[in-house]
């Protein structure tokens, strides 16, 4: 089937990160399977991120069905070009419509994206995962591939306004190997084992990414573990 949406928005979204001169760095494209279904699992720092991950599979020729909150695709602008994109609504009050929707798209041979932390992490660090990622692959018998991405959230994150004027941010994605999702094993165990993936793949992330605060303003999309002002996981389960 054609796709009128997708691949014009993917070519929209090139054109602006070239305009923004973004130094994006991808690493283990080659991961993410050429075909068939299979879970490509991120962490969540920025309203951006299904987009940068995204990109990740264009190297396979892949395009990924997201799985993003249902109130994206009633807004007027966003909405159709959700549902144009073949995205996933998930309605959190009934999610199993959207579970049995991705299940159904991963059976078909599609890759389905999901942030198992459902939101964004404030502190940018990882914050545990939901198991409905695991239950996914295991029930279509397909892989999950993790990743991570850094850099992102200079861009456009929680708290913060949007920041598209400033040029040149690095954006760093890296790709894991898939993780295998047996029928027979708990759920629970193949969520921590992922997410034991994701974050040393954010840690290589981080280690690669070239940019730095400018200055002690500059500071507040650094986890405090690293030096940044970021608040740490405590203290944004302080907050809410």
């Amino acid at each position: 089937m054609a796709e009128l949406v997708y691949r014009p928005v993917v070519g929209a979204a090139l054109t602006l990160f070239k305009a923004l001169d973004l130094k994006i760095d991808v690493q283990g494209a080659e991961n993410i399977p050429r075909r068939g279904g299979a879970v490509l699992v991120s962490h969540h720092i920025s309203y951006l991120d299904f987009i940068f991950t995204g990109l990740a599979a264009l190297p396979q020729k892949r395009l990924v069905r997201f799985m993003a909150k249902d109130s994206v695709f009633r807004h007027r602008i966003s909405g159709p070009l959700m549902r144009g994109m073949k995205h996933i609504p998930v309605d959190r009050a009934q999610g199993e419509a959207a579970y049995r929707h991705a299940l159904e798209s991963l059976r078909s041979g599609e890759i389905v994206g999901v942030f198992p932390e459902a939101t964004i992490s404030p502190s940018f660090t990882l914050k545990s995962f939901k198991s409905g990622a695991a239950r996914l692959a295991q029930e279509a018998g397909v892989p999950l591939v993790p990743m991570a991405l850094w850099g992102t959230q200079r861009l456009w994150t929680k708290g913060r306004p949007r920041n598209f004027k400033r040029q040149h941010i690095p954006v760093t994605l890296r790709v894991g190997e898939p993780v295998e999702a047996p029928a027979d094993q708990y759920a629970g165990a193949i969520t921590r084992k992922l997410r034991e993936r994701v974050q040393e793949l954010l840690e290589a992330a981080q280690r690669a990414y070239p940019g730095r605060p400018r200055d002690a303003d500059d500071t507040w999309w650094m986890p405090a573990h690293l030096g940044g002002t970021a608040p740490t996981a405590a203290e944004v389960r302080e907050a809410t």
